[in-house]
Order: C-alpha cells, then sequence, then structure tokens
C-alpha cells in the first residue's frame, strides 16, 4: 500500500568501483574499468593527496602513489574498496606529514598535498 515510502536502496558510490590491494611486497590499484596497475613498496618515493572541486557529488580527493622514477605510479580516490589497509600503511611511513593530510581532507579546493617522501624519511 505505501510501497512509495519503502527506501531505495542504497546505490554504492562511484569510488568502490575502485580496488586497492596491499600485498606483502606491492600495492594493487584497480580502477573502475578492470585496468591494474601495480607498484612493488620498496620504490614507493612519494605519496601526495589532490583535492578538486567536485565534492560533495563528484570524486574530490585521490591519494597519488609515486615510484622510483619520482613519476605517478598509481592513484585511486578516496572511499575505494580495501583502501583501509593501505592508508594504514601510508599513515605509518616515518616522517608521514598528518597535518598536511588534515588540511588536504579539509580542501574543497584544486590543490595538491605532499604527504610523505622518501627522502624527506631518511
Amino acid at each position: 500500500m505505501f510501497g512509495w515510502f519503502r527506501k531505495r536502496a542504497a546505490r554504492p558510490q562511484p569510488e568502490t568501483r575502485w580496488i586497492v590491494a596491499l600485498a606483502l611486497e606491492h600495492v594493487a590499484i584497480t580502477d573502475a574499468h578492470g585496468g591494474v596497475r601495480r607498484l612493488a613498496l620498496t620504490d614507493l618515493r612519494g605519496v601526495t593527496i589532490e583535492t578538486n572541486d567536485s565534492g560533495p557529488w563528484g570524486t574530490d580527493v585521490w591519494w597519488l602513489l609515486f615510484g622510483a622514477d619520482d613519476r605517478l605510479a598509481c592513484a585511486f580516490p578516496q572511499g575505494a574498496t580495501g583502501e583501509a589497509a593501505l592508508l594504514d600503511y601510508l599513515c605509518a611511513l616515518p616522517g608521514f606529514d598528518f597535518a598536511a593530510m588534515g588540511r588536504a581532507m579539509g580542501s574543497t579546493d584544486n590543490a595538491v598535498f605532499p604527504v610523505w617522501r622518501k627522502d624527506d624519511a631518511r
């Protein structure tokens, strides 16, 4: 009788189609289209958070991982499936900048926030 009142099933956010898998020696990021990028943890040289002004409806926070050549190796949006384990790993890196991460999480602008660099952590 009151079918219009039933709650709609919550739609998964688009970010959840990205999959982050942390293994013992590498991280693998599967994008929303099934493409996979891998980065050996020994090659990780930098971590940056990029924000944009598309929120709250768009994907407005991205984690960027830089490889041995200091080039972007892989990226994933905040809210990706499986991100918690990798974020715990990244936040435990020596010299991780929690203040910069806090600024990034509060940003509604197009900006980049370097939060870790291997050279800085020595």
